[in-house]
């Protein structure tokens, strides 16, 4: 058994606990308070962190970790899809669910959205309805919000859509 690390980091939305091994980011999640961090930091969590800052102060708009999402075979092609929506765009739960194989998958394609345990990364938080309203967020729509708020601002568009 690989040995699990964790690290909490203050950000903008709030603390963000990471969890990885010695080789992947497995999971970030939204926590109220700092939690357990471990003596020793693997690269991983060390360059996640640096990553997420960076992105946080508008100097990083793709991400570059080794991600290992736990999740099943359709849920891991979801995220694949989301991975790609370029920083401050959005597509729609429809959208990914014609690209992973149906336009009948919109609430498959909505409850593995959800199920994303490396948010932010993952940019989940870019997934929104067809009618152009935010739905649906693991970490709640303020936080969804506030992420596409922030990526508006660094990707130079003016004005808020939300």
């Amino acid at each position: 058994m690989e040995n699990i690390f964790k690290t909490t980091i203050e950000t903008p939305v709030g603390f963000l606990e990471l969890t990885g091994d010695q080789h992947f980011l497995l999971s970030v999640s939204f926590v109220e308070m700092p939690g357990v961090i471990t003596d020793f930091q693997p690269d991983i969590l060390q360059d996640s962190v640096v990553q997420i800052l960076e992105y946080f102060d508008g100097k990083r708009k793709e991400f570059d970790l080794k991600l290992q999402p736990a999740g099943t075979d359709f849920q891991l092609k979801v995220w694949e899809e989301v991975k790609k929506v370029p920083f401050g765009k959005t597509v729609s739960y429809l959208d990914i669910a014609i690209k992973t194989g149906s336009k009948n998958n919109t609430r498959a394609v909505g409850l593995a959205n959800g199920k994303n345990p490396i948010p932010i990364i993952i940019p989940c938080h870019r997934i929104i309805g067809t009618n152009g309203k935010l739905t649906g967020y693991a970490g709640g729509l303020e936080r969804k919000k506030m992420l596409l708020q922030h990526e508006l601002q660094f990707a130079g568009k003016m004005g808020l859509l939300f």
